[in-house]
C-alpha cells in the first residue's frame, strides 16, 4: 500500500511541474492532479453544504440536488458543462447517489433530460446523460427534444416556461417508451433554476405511463430569476 501511495504521490509531483494544472473550481495549482480537476479543498467545501430538497411542480413528484448552485459546485458544474470536463460526472454522480437518497431509493429508471440535436452536436455530449450514467439506475432516453430553444440564462421565470413548452416528446423507440411505463422515473438534469425543463419533461413522461415523476439535478438555484 505505501508502495502504491509514493508511487501516485510521485506521479502527481511530476503532473504538478509538467503541467501546471490548477483547479476547476478555485484555480488553484492541483497538488493531486490524477485525482481529477478539482482539488481536495473544493471537494470539501462540496460536501460540508446542506443537501437541496425542493418542489417544482405536480408534475414532479419529489426533487434534490446535491447543493445550491454557488462557490464550488457552480464552478464545477460549469467546468463539466461548458468545458467539456467530462470526467466530473463520476465524482457529482458519486455525491448525487448519496445526497439524493430520498430521490433514488426504490426508483426503477434515470432519464436524462435530452438536448436539442444541433445543441448536442455543438457541445459533443450530453451532461445529463453523462450523470443519469453514475446514478446506479437503468438509464433510457424516453425523451427527446423537438424544438430548439433558446438559453434558458437571461429568462425570466414566465419566459423560461414559455421557452420550453412543447419543447420534449416522448422517444419514436417504443422500447424506451416500454422502459418508464408504470415504473418511478427519476429526471436527471445538471442544475434546477425554476423547474421549468423539469415541469416540462415531467408532463410528457406521466403521458406516456411513469407512475411516479421525480427529478435529481447537481445542483439548485437558490434565488430564481423573476
Amino acid at each position: 500500500m505505501r508502495s502504491t501511495d509514493a508511487l501516485w504521490n510521485g506521479l502527481d509531483a511530476v503532473l504538478t511541474v509538467a503541467l501546471g494544472a490548477s483547479c476547476a473550481a478555485c484555480g488553484e495549482l492541483l497538488e493531486h492532479p490524477s485525482r481529477g480537476p478539482v482539488c481536495d479543498i473544493c471537494w470539501r467545501s462540496v460536501d460540508a453544504a446542506v443537501p437541496c430538497a425542493f418542489g417544482i411542480s405536480s408534475a414532479v413528484d419529489d426533487a434534490q440536488a446535491i447543493g445550491l448552485y454557488d462557490g464550488a459546485l457552480r464552478s464545477i458544474v460549469h467546468s463539466l458543462k461548458y468545458e467539456g470536463r467530462r470526467s466530473l460526472a463520476t465524482p457529482l454522480g458519486a455525491r448525487m447517489r448519496e445526497r439524493c437518497r430520498t430521490v433514488l431509493d426504490d426508483a426503477e429508471v434515470a432519464v436524462p433530460v435530452p438536448l436539442h440535436a444541433s445543441r448536442r452536436r455543438e457541445r459533443g455530449f450530453n451532461q445529463a446523460f453523462d450523470l443519469a450514467r453514475e446514478l446506479g439506475l437503468p438509464v433510457t432516453r424516453a425523451l427527446r427534444r423537438v424544438r430548439a430553444t433558446r438559453t434558458q440564462t437571461e429568462l425570466s421565470v414566465a419566459e423560461r416556461h414559455e421557452n420550453v413548452t412543447a419543447a420534449f416528446a416522448p422517444s419514436r423507440l417504443s422500447f424506451r417508451r416500454r422502459h418508464v411505463s408504470g415504473r418511478v422515473v427519476v429526471l436527471v438534469d445538471d442544475v434546477s433554476t425554476t423547474g421549468a425543463t423539469l415541469h416540462a419533461c415531467a408532463i410528457v413522461l406521466k403521458e406516456i405511463g411513469a407512475r411516479e415523476v421525480r427529478a435529481v439535478t447537481a445542483a439548485k438555484v437558490a434565488t430564481p430569476p423573476r
